[in-house]
């Protein structure tokens, strides 16, 4: 499982779901299945965890467990497999948000700007949508889009524009192939940076990331049982904003709605102050939870 992903603030996260040994837990990014297994150690017989993971790979790393439920789908269907298997309400649901070192180590999978593929980026392998298909398909206005407010790029347009022209000589298809057609706007010495960023842009679209998360934030409130926990930790601030503003406010955007009497309309309480950041310790171990925030809130 480590070779696989190493996950990040495992104790963390597995406190803040505050397990009840006879409950019905959701780990929704099933990935590895480390934080899978430390719930599983958690719970007494008649518990029960269903996880969630749309990439085909994680399948390896299915638990052997009665009390174990796979579902190989993405978390944006979270409340109708839970009613599927008969697991509602449930106690506590976790995501570990974005993607897994193993995804970002296959090299074919095109996820990474280490290495030289086909531009793929699909979560799930069998999608039909890839990161080569959005740069030689889409409008310049689209591709401006999706740079901005994806990748959060300073240059978005010049970005666009410079994909578009570049393309109409031949396809781009490769990863060496995208980074050859804007090296001259990839800004020296922050060339990792950048590049990061024109890919997270591209793996969101591709993966409908953001709808995705926007719809699992609203299942899980019709999902948990009162009290029940909801634990998200995420690693770039357009994940984080959405949670954040789900859990003070119940919405994603604007202000918290009211009652007649001025009592809070919202399904969530958060459970710590702000976000929870890895120690510098886990950070020297594990470099990916520099970026790593992690939220608690509990069901009203």
């Amino acid at each position: 499982m480590s070779n696989y992903h190493t996950p990040v603030m495992l104790q963390e996260c597995i406190a803040a779901l505050a397990i009840k040994p006879e409950g019905t837990y959701v780990d929704v990014t099933f990935g590895g299945g480390g934080h899978s297994r430390q719930i599983i150690n958690k719970l007494g017989k008649n518990g029960r965890l269903i996880a969630f993971d749309q990439d085909e790979d994680a399948q390896k790393n299915v638990l052997n467990d009665q009390r174990f439920t796979f579902v190989e789908q993405n978390f944006r269907y979270l409340k109708n497999y839970c009613r599927l298997h008969d697991a509602v309400p449930v106690n506590g649901i976790l995501a570990d948000l974005g993607v897994s070192s193993h995804q970002f180590d296959q090299a074919e999978r095109g996820f990474s700007v280490r290495f030289d593929a086909d531009l793929d980026m699909r979560m799930n392998k069998s999608g039909d949508l890839t990161a080569k298909k959005i740069i030689n398909s889409y409008s310049e206005e689209d591709l401006h889009r999706i740079f901005g407010m994806y990748g959060e790029l300073q240059n978005a347009k010049t970005l666009a524009k410079t994909v578009v022209t570049a393309r109409l000589n031949q396809p781009i298809g490769t990863i060496a192939e995208l980074k050859n057609a804007i090296q001259y706007l990839t800004p020296k010495g922050k060339e990792n940076k950048y590049l990061a960023q024109v890919f997270q842009a591209l793996r969101i679209e591709v993966n409908q990331e953001l709808e995705a998360l926007q719809e699992f934030l609203l299942q899980s409130a019709e999902v948990l049982i009162s009290g029940g926990r909801l634990v998200v930790m995420s690693y770039h601030s357009l994940e984080d904003r959405l949670v954040k503003n789900f859990i003070s406010k119940g919405k994603f955007r604007g202000e918290v709605e009211k009652d007649f009497f001025g009592n809070d309309q919202k399904p969530f309480d958060a459970v710590s102050r702000g976000a929870i950041n890895a120690s510098e310790e886990e950070i020297k171990i594990n470099n990916r939870a520099r970026s790593a925030k992690l939220r608690i809130a509990v069901k009203r």
